[in-house]
């Protein structure tokens, strides 16, 4: 696919960076028991060893709220995805989706702390960019609501805004019935290229060895 990081982003945040990869014939299913008892034990040792600290006191989420505040956006108001994952967490309402791909970025958006956006890519349209939303933008997210989108990092298409690191839409969610897909890490700015391309490569690999299929990555953004 055709994607690009907008200047405007990338002079705004330096070393802004994000990991892409484009999966071709996958198969979207159940979880496997693996997956599930990997979540479920690392889900647990989060909770423990949130005990003795807050969730803001982890340097990815940390970093990732700092890059909301300099597109604009309150981060006690507009809490990343990744965050949200450890606030539940430390409330020990652990989650299981029981659909392998939600399950697995989950998994690595927590092992990272940062955002991972996981996309249908037969629904979108080309170009694609990422960029600052605009006045007056929203969408229908995850959540169930109606999320404005002015001044967050969003992912568009041709129809306009379908990701964020904050909230998902719902227009572009992968399902089982799902055989291409598009999946976006919001890297930490502060993560160098040669880290930044293990990352991505261990998280597509993985991915393909549970769904099948073929896969490829980049790293777009500053280096």
């Amino acid at each position: 696919m055709e994607i690009q990081v907008s200047t405007e982003l990338t002079e705004l945040i330096p070393n802004f960076k994000v990991g892409v990869i484009e999966y071709s014939n996958i198969t979207v299913g159940e979880s496997p028991q693996m997956l599930k008892g990997r979540l479920q034990l690392f889900q647990e040792s989060i909770f423990f060893e949130l005990e003795e600290k807050n969730v803001t006191d982890l340097p990815g989420i940390q970093e990732w709220r700092n890059v909301f505040k300099r597109t604009g956006k309150d981060p006690n108001r507009y809490r990343h995805s990744a965050e949200a994952l450890f606030r539940r967490v430390k409330k020990q309402n652990y989650f299981a989706s029981g659909q392998s791909a939600v399950d697995l970025y989950n998994f690595f958006s927590l092992q990272y702390q940062v955002p991972i956006g996981l996309y249908d890519r037969d629904l979108l349209e080309e170009p694609v960019e990422i960029r600052i939303g605009r006045a007056g933008e929203e969408y229908i997210g995850l959540n169930g609501r109606s999320n404005s989108l002015e001044r967050l990092i969003l992912t568009s298409d041709a129809n306009g805004p379908f990701g964020s690191p904050f909230v998902d839409s719902e227009r572009s969610a992968v399902t089982t019935a799902t055989k291409n897909a598009l999946q976006i890490i919001y890297l930490r700015p502060s993560t160098d290229m040669e880290n930044a391309k293990k990352l991505t490569e261990s998280l597509m690999n993985m991915f393909v060895q549970i769904h099948g299929g073929e896969a490829f990555y980049r790293i777009l953004g500053n280096s």
